[in-house]
């Protein structure tokens, strides 16, 4: 009886599979698009100035440290310009939530509040200015291949 039961369990597991692969479906998974919206596009970035991560905009210009700079590398591997908006983290999370900005990045850490607003990147101690800190980044609720993308750039630049 149990090489019965295995069997009939391998081959229903093979009949999902199957399902699943004619169907289209890729995990990680993004269902607004983002990854694929912003590759080859424009990758639009909020960001809550830190010392030692991250400076305010001066003069129009672009932020300036490390986290503009890990972000930017990413943008680059993925074909995107960077449209930068400067805010608090609060009204970075509504435009988050709202559609208005694909990815937040600035001094949060993995003790963040807003879990339950935004997927948030693992935690990072190995940025340059983090103290120690774990420094996450914020993404689209559900954006999972967008989030995967940018921990696999920053598993490679800084580590996990």
């Amino acid at each position: 009886m149990p090489l019965l039961r295995r069997v009939v369990a391998s081959a229903a597991g093979l009949l999902v599979a199957l399902g699943l692969a004619g169907c289209g479906l890729t995990i990680p998974e993004d269902p607004d698009g983002t990854l694929a919206s912003v590759s080859g596009g424009e990758l639009r970035v909020g960001f809550s100035p830190d010392p030692g991560l991250i400076a305010e905009a001066v003069d129009g210009r672009d932020p300036t440290g490390s986290l503009p700079d890990l972000v930017t590398g990413f943008a680059a591997g993925i074909d995107a310009d960077v449209e930068w908006t400067e805010g608090s983290e609060e009204s970075l999370v509504r435009m988050l939530e709202s559609g208005d900005l694909d990815l937040i990045t600035g001094g949060m850490t993995s003790d963040t509040p807003w879990i339950d607003k935004a997927g948030i990147t693992r935690g990072y101690a190995g940025i340059d200015g983090a103290d120690g800190r774990e420094i996450v980044m914020l993404v689209p609720l559900g954006e999972n291949a967008f989030l995967s993308a940018l921990e696999r750039y920053l598993d490679e630049e800084v580590g996990s």
